[in-house]
């Protein structure tokens, strides 16, 4: 490695963020130019947060060992009663405690 930083991979990072950029400005002025938004497009901007924690939650579930998979468990009861951030710190809590225990 004679360079700290490649070229391929400094434009790589580059296309993704203008893309990133783009992808979001533009799902902004699509929206604040139209009048009113269609039921279905709400519906699917509704769908949105939950679409996106699924992406997120289920591979750590399937593949980060038991200890994560019980503490999902665990932090989904817990958030059926409480607000997002004391869950959060639950679930972390748990998680720290079955580590050492579980492996």
């Amino acid at each position: 490695m004679d360079t700290l930083f490649h070229t391929q991979t400094l434009l790589i990072i580059a296309a993704g963020a203008i893309a990133t950029y783009f992808t979001r400005i533009g799902g902004y002025i699509f929206i604040t130019r139209m009048k009113r938004i269609p039921p279905r497009a709400e519906a699917a901007l509704n769908a949105v947060p939950a679409a996106v924690l699924t992406t997120l939650v289920a591979p750590a579930a399937v593949t980060g060992g038991f200890d994560v998979s019980l503490t999902m468990a665990i932090a989904f009861l817990i958030g059926l009663r409480i607000a997002l951030l004391p869950m959060l710190a639950a679930g972390w809590i748990v998680v720290m405690i079955l580590r050492p225990v579980i492996g």
